[in-house]
């Protein structure tokens, strides 16, 4: 077996279609030069001027992604310490669209896949802010999310699929040496807390060398933080994860406890090998699943030498 490929576009997003809907429902905007920045698995990105960005979804799954954004990133984005895109516009369907779509902020920057930050210990430590401040427990209308935030044992069998796909690029043996502990550390005994859902080094930005934003909330859920935690192995060198553990902590009134830094272990493991298994055709994802996982598996190993 091989990698998917990635999600075939259901609607062609072009800058026409964003012009045209721009002269239907916001007319202001429509003489504004039009760009389009990212072609990504969910949606379209299409700058607007200097200061925005349109955000079309080209699956439909993407549309209650979307809607979720639309919902809730007004109401998070003000007391989180990073810009976060809250949309400032709504779109409709219209002109051969079918779903809804946003009007957001043009956040200034690059990926942090593309542009690492300066300072990774400076990054450890806003990062670790930027969750502790997200980590708050979640109201009972919080998207619901089949994928992250839930306990691990549920997403074992995603990990097996994910194994089987990638075959001998992986070596089975280390993946299940730190899978099955983490399987059987206790679950996360709080409540239900905000979770990006899908915090990897291309969902943030930098700029200027430092961290200035965090992107792309369409994963936006409530549960286990070990699921955004696992950021740290798939963005920080291992000698900068106790500076984000300090700073988290620090920031929470709580540190991370041991059961919980082995699910985020984890959890960093089955993102990557899920980004591995999906990423065919997109070279910048599968690269942040090798180095995630290579990360992952050296700790495994340092570990048991340890013992």
């Amino acid at each position: 077996m091989v990698p998917h490929r990635m999600p075939v576009a259901e609607v062609d997003v072009s800058p026409e279609l964003v012009r045209r809907l721009l002269t239907i429902q916001h007319p202001d905007l429509a003489h504004l030069p039009l760009e389009v920045m990212a072609n990504g698995w969910d949606n379209v990105m299409c700058r607007i001027g200097d200061t925005l960005v349109a955000r079309l979804p080209r699956r439909e799954v993407a549309t209650t992604l979307l809607v979720h954004e639309q919902r809730w990133l007004p109401v998070l984005g003000p007391r989180l310490p990073l810009p976060v895109p809250a949309p400032v516009r709504m779109g409709r369907p219209d002109a051969g669209y079918p779903w809804p779509w946003s009007v957001v902020p043009f956040l200034p920057g690059r990926t942090a896949a593309h542009n690492p930050p300066a300072d990774p210990e400076e990054a450890a430590a806003g990062l670790g802010r930027f969750l502790a401040a997200l980590h708050t427990p979640a109201p009972p209308d919080a998207p619901a999310n089949p994928h992250r935030g839930i306990p691990l044992a549920d997403r074992t069998a995603t990990v097996t699929a994910n194994l089987s796909v990638l075959g001998d690029l992986v070596d089975h043996r280390a993946v299940t040496r730190v899978w099955e502990p983490a399987v059987a550390a206790p679950a996360w005994p709080g409540p239900p807390v905000w979770l990006h859902g899908d915090l990897h080094p291309g969902n943030i930005l930098v700029h200027h060398g430092r961290i200035s934003g965090v992107i792309d909330f369409g994963d936006i859920t409530s549960g286990d933080p070990a699921t955004d935690l696992s950021v740290a192995w798939m963005l920080l060198p291992a000698g900068c994860h106790d500076a984000f553990q300090h700073a988290y902590g620090t920031a929470a009134g709580h540190p991370p406890d041991d059961h919980l830094w082995l699910r985020a272990r984890a959890w960093a493991l089955a993102l990557s090998l899920a980004f591995l298994a999906n990423s065919a055709d997109h070279p910048l994802i599968a690269d942040i699943g090798r180095r995630t996982l290579n990360a992952v598996l050296a700790e495994g190993r340092s570990r048991a030498g340890g013992r």
